[in-house]
């Protein structure tokens, strides 16, 4: 497994344009300066870019008509073909966006009253190999430009009622969004600036499956958001078994990141917990699931196992996820039980994929 992280993607096209929506709002307002042009075009663009969502740089009628050819010659607009939209029984709707080198990538809107939450990805693939995650068997192929995870919220919105608005993004699609720094943190600010998007950094949540070093520096950054670790095991021989990821960095290098990383008062981690049947999933485990995030400010996100073709694994019964849950509540540990959504479409949490595998199927392990 390469956790080298890869540098830093940009989408080009054929004619040497570059794709708009890859710049952040400071290297926007950097372009900008360099064309001679006043620093509030930079707020109208995003505007047109993010809230107006146009498709043609001539649909920037408050944009000078100079300004617009400009952007023509350096620029495209980013926009992904939406290849296939699956829907599922409980309102969700899972998009497959085609990319201008046909790579292709998963994105799941999910509906909870007036307001949607977008499920993104960061990588085409993954490189982590998890053993219950379908999308780690089509090993990494390659990382998203900030632009190409920016237009997932963009195409998204087709789908979403008037009246009705994203409200919270969570990184939690295909890859493992700090294996793809750079980009994603670019993207944050693009979904964050007031003229792009908005989104309060409360409203942003990165689940990473635990790569300390960038863990680290993310906690360093100027920008914010929600910080989800993905856990599953509560001993090194246990979360070995299912993230090889822990090889590098195991249990204890990774709690101590975490009750390091800089958090406001009421801030919490979450940490999220797959129940695998007969692996993950012991009372006993529960137990020592307390005692490992004792000192942590923190919640669990308990996931029953989603199963996909060929998995090695199974889920407990709903009972035994509650058991499971309620020894937690016991000890006062904050713990959800998340009843993922799409699963009737292959969209579900760890069922993401696009290209054929690369990797067999792990083996359950007792």
């Amino acid at each position: 497994m390469d956790l080298t992280i890869p540098e830093s993607t940009t989408q080009v096209a054929a004619d040497g344009r570059r794709n708009l929506k890859d710049l952040t709002p400071q290297g926007m307002e950097a372009w900008l300066a360099e064309q001679g042009e006043p620093a509030f075009r930079r707020r109208q663009i995003f505007q047109w870019l993010y809230q107006r969502r146009v498709k043609d740089f001539d649909a920037m009628t408050d944009v000078s008509k100079g300004l617009r050819t400009k952007l023509a010659e350096h620029f495209h607009l980013g926009w992904m073909e939406c290849e296939s939209a699956h829907s599922s029984k409980d309102g969700s709707t899972k998009y497959i966006f085609a990319m201008g080198d046909g790579r292709r990538v998963e994105t799941v809107l999910m509906p909870n009253n007036t307001h949607y939450t977008l499920c993104v990805s960061t990588q085409v693939g993954c490189a982590m190999g998890c053993a219950f995650c379908m999308t780690g068997r089509m090993g990494l192929v390659r990382n998203l430009s900030a632009g190409e995870i920016v237009q997932q919220v963009v195409g998204s919105y087709a789908d979403v009622p008037e009246g009705n608005i994203i409200r919270n993004i969570v990184f939690m699609g295909m890859g493992e969004p700090l294996h793809n720094y750079d980009n994603l943190v670019s993207a944050l600010r693009i979904l964050s600036d007031d003229y792009g998007f908005g989104f309060s950094w409360r409203r942003l949540t990165v689940s990473t499956s635990g790569l300390v070093p960038a863990l680290k520096r993310f906690g360093q950054e100027d920008i914010r958001a929600n910080m989800a670790i993905s856990l599953n095991g509560v001993t090194d021989e246990m979360r070995t078994k299912v993230m090889p990821v822990n090889k590098r960095w195991n249990l204890a290098a990774l709690l101590d990141a975490c009750r390091s990383f800089p958090m406001e008062n009421r801030e919490r981690i979450t940490f999220e917990y797959v129940l695998l049947k007969g692996v993950t999933d012991e009372l006993a485990s529960a137990k020592k699931l307390v005692k490992l995030l004792h000192g942590i400010k923190c919640k669990v996100n308990l996931i029953p196992f989603n199963p996909w073709p060929g998995s090695p694994f199974d889920g407990p019964t709903m009972a035994h996820a509650r058991a499971f849950q309620e020894v937690l509540h016991s000890k006062g540990v904050i713990a959800t039980l998340r009843i993922s959504k799409g699963q009737d479409i292959q969209a579900a949490c760890g069922q993401l994929i696009t290209e054929k595998p690369t990797r067999p199927a792990a083996v359950a392990a007792g």
